[in-house]
């Protein structure tokens, strides 16, 4: 029995913002989940803005993101292998991005 207590370390986290490569996969599959003539019209135009993406050991990656497209602004998320479609506000996009990066930013 050791008398000294383990210390505790944090996942390694790494600030994947400016990997083209993962935000463009992540791009594409959510583009993949929008519906023609609910979602968009053409596709043409459509702007994809990460609030933020991050690299997480043991936990994968982490994002919240935006569509806009011709017709409206769809809100997303990864958490790890899942993409989920959220049901948010601009506000709460900003509020949320606002949050998680003062803890980890």
């Amino acid at each position: 029995m050791s008398l000294f207590k383990k210390k505790k370390t944090s996942p390694k986290e790494v600030n994947a913002i400016n990997n083209a490569e993962l935000k463009e996969g992540i791009a594409n599959s959510a583009l993949n989940i929008l519906n023609k003539g609910e979602d968009y019209e053409e596709l043409a135009y459509t702007k994809v803005e990460y609030g933020y993406l991050f690299n997480i050991e043991g936990h994968g990656i982490e994002s919240l993101f935006k569509v806009i497209t011709d017709k409206t602004t769809i809100y997303f998320a990864v958490q790890g292998p899942k993409l989920m479609r959220l049901d948010f506000s601009e506000e709460l996009f900003r509020n949320t991005v606002d949050g998680f990066m003062e803890i980890h930013g």
